[in-house]
């Protein structure tokens, strides 16, 4: 069951022992608290790691302004974009030399695909995702609307084993990664 963050808000609040909200604005101080928090945590733990689900390639779009210094070509991210993972060009998604400075990623390449984590609509995301955030958030929460610290800390430690968890079971949504161009198995050739 695909939940929105309104939904993924209230089961959290529920697993302290909280009210559910109905939305960010329902005047209620669980709402204002899960309005405050929600998005900060949700991004914190999207760039966390390389999920399968909040991965994508995109080609950049060239700014006409170049970098003041090191790099030849601008190029501009993505309004979705949380992290970057790898830039490359032509069929490859990695393999150049980049940097990003002030919101723009900077490199010599004439052209950009990048590789990048970014922020998908709740609905897609996979049940072992809901489970880690809706525990986070339940952290998050459990100190300013119980005032109970160890509550907060026996969360923190559940959400820790969510996330192990979940990154165990979308690792295994690619193929392994392998070694290429590594200098010592060249040598044996």
């Amino acid at each position: 069951m695909a939940l929105s963050d309104i939904g993924l808000c209230s089961r959290a609040l529920i697993k302290i022992g909280a009210a559910p909200i109905s939305s960010f604005e329902d005047g209620s101080a669980q709402s204002e608290i899960a309005g405050a928090l929600y998005e900060q945590v949700r991004d914190s733990l999207l760039s966390a790691y390389a999920w399968s689900f909040a991965t994508g390639q995109i080609e950049l779009a060239q700014l006409s302004e170049a970098p003041t210094a090191d790099f030849t070509y601008a190029y501009e991210l993505p309004t979705d974009f949380l992290r970057a993972l790898s830039a490359g060009n032509g069929l490859r998604g990695r393999g150049i030399n980049y940097r990003i400075m002030s919101g723009k990623l900077h490199t010599n390449a004439s052209e950009v695909i990048l590789t990048y984590i970014y922020r998908p609509d709740e609905e897609s995301f996979p049940p072992y995702f809901d489970s880690v955030l809706i525990t986070k958030l339940a952290a998050e929460f459990a100190i300013p609307i119980t005032e109970n610290t160890s509550r907060s800390e026996r969360l923190y430690k559940q959400a820790d084993g969510d996330f192990q968890r979940a990154r165990q079971i979308d690792a295994q949504q690619d193929t392994p990664n392998r070694i290429e161009d590594f200098t010592l198995i060249n040598v044996r050739e």
